[in-house]
């Protein structure tokens, strides 16, 4: 027998089952799938008024793009219609209330130290975690805690011209620097940067490339950063937040010549409710103080068209920067593998109620257009809308359900992977949103300063108190309508019910209460509590039970 063949076939054999095994292992492995990325998109101040939603005016084709591949919830409301603590609530996951969190200059860090934020959950589980653009609000970004690295510095093309003051044109930038000076030599430096009223026009269309502006370069950064990322083999939590179309409504001249500004039809229902709260709208001061706004007085048909003719070029710059960075994803064969997720931080008013702004316990100002795409999710159900209600509170608990993170116990949401799977599904909960005092505290929900009403919005703070005053008879007191009031929103499939109570006495009867009917009154134009007491009693139960 030649045992030196029967070797060299047995270690062939060996060998051979040694190169299948290793194949099939590198094999397994290369089929294995990373968890899934997210590309997470916010967007400051847009109202639900898109080509995907109904409007026969916005164009918004990547937008309304994206939502043909994923769920469109047509009922997603915020947990507060200011920008500060509406982020705050989503990114933690939690009630303004129980972060403490209810005016624009309120830290959730100082308040709650050891919460964890959203993006920080995805980083402590293993994710790249980057922003570009406006995410968290102002100071607050929680850079140490919540992500990883930078975004990647994008160095602009010589043709780009720079801009001051956040205007590109010299006349705009002359305006801005006349205007400040102007307050600052009448009120004083110190009142006039403390209250943010140095403010240049309202309106920009310059024609310069969309990089002239923050919303353009930082999405070249956030291009540019995804690029870096894909390079290695972690999964990626990469958010891009756009500042428009917050005020001053500011964009590249293409974007206005999409638009006939003639034919911009204008808001048509132009009053406060009927027996609405006073204290539940100001007077449009976000708006007023732009140089060249009248500071008192009603806005002309002209000027209203102009001033949406403003916005809705921002949603279409927007839209398009949005297009640019999911072909940037799909280009970097990422695409299949990552959630997308576009939502807004509340509304706005363009006239509606009379008012210019967000600060409202109302339905323009709180609900927002919110998409889903997640893939082998959605797949079945992509370009559906659903109709259930659902808060931007429960956007947390979702992003940990749909890539297999454990969801933190102290989320105040519910996941909304089942209402993904069947749209059709019913509302499972009432949506609530609060707001201080809006008529008292627009400006930053926060109340007026004493050197702030000094200033010329003095004679509409005065106009303001004697609505309030009027209507609230010998419950009328300054102090307490500032710093105590709150307005909580509870919005139901048929009816939003506004609840005004001192929140010093939660437990006493409230202060003032508002009903309106969506089967019946959409547009809240009348409210209904008086006529309806059995309803409100019902509604106030509810609330009780379930906020």
């Amino acid at each position: 027998m030649n045992y030196s063949n029967i070797f060299k076939m047995k270690t062939k054999l060996l060998l051979s089952i040694f190169l299948g095994s290793l194949m099939l292992s590198f094999s397994g492995f290369a089929q294995k799938k990373k968890q899934p990325n997210v590309l997470f998109i916010a967007v400051d101040d847009l109202r639900a008024e898109l080509g995907t939603y109904g409007s026969e005016v916005v164009l918004s084709p990547n937008i309304d793009k994206l939502a043909s591949v994923g769920v469109q919830f047509n009922k997603a409301y915020v947990q507060q219609a200011i920008c500060g603590p509406s982020r705050a609530s989503i990114l933690t996951g939690s009630r303004p209330e129980t972060i403490n969190v209810i005016d624009l200059f309120q830290d959730f860090r100082a308040n709650r130290p050891s919460i964890v934020t959203l993006p920080q959950h995805f980083k402590e589980n293993g994710y790249e975690t980057v922003y570009a653009g406006k995410v968290f609000h102002g100071q607050y970004t929680d850079n140490e805690m919540s992500w990883t690295r930078k975004p990647v510095k994008v160095k602009l093309n010589s043709n780009v011209p720079k801009t001051a003051g956040g205007y590109a044109l010299a006349e705009s930038q002359l305006m801005y620097q006349e205007n400040k000076k102007a307050l600052e030599d009448k009120y004083g430096e110190k009142l006039i940067r403390e209250n943010w009223l140095d403010k240049g026009p309202a309106l920009e269309s310059a024609d310069v490339p969309d990089e002239t502006y923050e919303d353009g370069y930082n999405t070249l950064s956030a291009i540019a950063t995804l690029n870096e990322m894909v390079e290695n083999d972690k999964p990626w939590f990469l958010a891009l937040g756009f500042k428009k179309p917050h005020l001053d409504w500011i964009a590249p001249k293409k974007y206005w010549d999409l638009y006939d500004e003639t034919k911009i039809p204008i808001a048509t229902q132009v009053n406060p409710p009927k027996d609405g709260a006073a204290m539940g709208l100001s007077e449009s001061l976000e708006l007023r103080v732009s140089a060249d706004m009248p500071k008192t007085g009603k806005f002309n048909t002209e000027l209203q068209q102009k001033l949406r003719h403003g916005y809705y070029a921002c949603i279409s710059y927007i839209d398009a920067q949005v297009g640019k960075m999911i072909q940037a994803l799909k280009d970097s064969g990422e695409y299949e593998n990552t959630i997308i997720v576009f939502w807004s931080d509340h509304g706005f008013n363009l006239g509606e109620m009379g008012y210019w702004g967000k600060a409202t316990n109302y339905e323009i100002a709180t609900r927002v257009p919110f998409i889903i795409t997640a893939p082998g999710i959605t797949d079945k159900t992509k370009g559906q809308k659903t109709d259930a209600l659902v808060e931007l509170l429960d956007l947390y608990p979702t992003l940990c359900d749909l890539t297999g993170l454990e969801t933190p116990s102290n989320l105040e949401g519910k996941s909304l992977v089942p209402i993904l799977q069947n749209p059709s599904m019913k509302s499972q909960k009432p949506a609530f949103s609060l707001f201080p005092t809006p008529a008292l505290r627009e400006w930053a929900a926060r109340p007026f300063t004493p050197p702030f009403r000094t200033t010329f919005f003095k004679p509409l703070i005065l106009k303001i108190e004697n609505k309030i005053k009027a209507q609230m008879g010998d419950k009328w007191n300054r102090r307490t309508y500032e710093q105590f009031v709150m307005g909580y929103a509870m919005r139901t499939d048929d009816y939003r019910i506004v609840i005004w109570k001192d929140r010093r006495k939660p437990k006493e009867t409230p202060l003032f209460i508002e009903l309106y009917d969506h089967i019946n009154d959409p547009n809240e134009t009348v409210n209904i509590a008086a006529e309806n007491p059995e309803k409100v009693k019902e509604l106030v139960t509810q609330f009780n039970e379930t906020y």
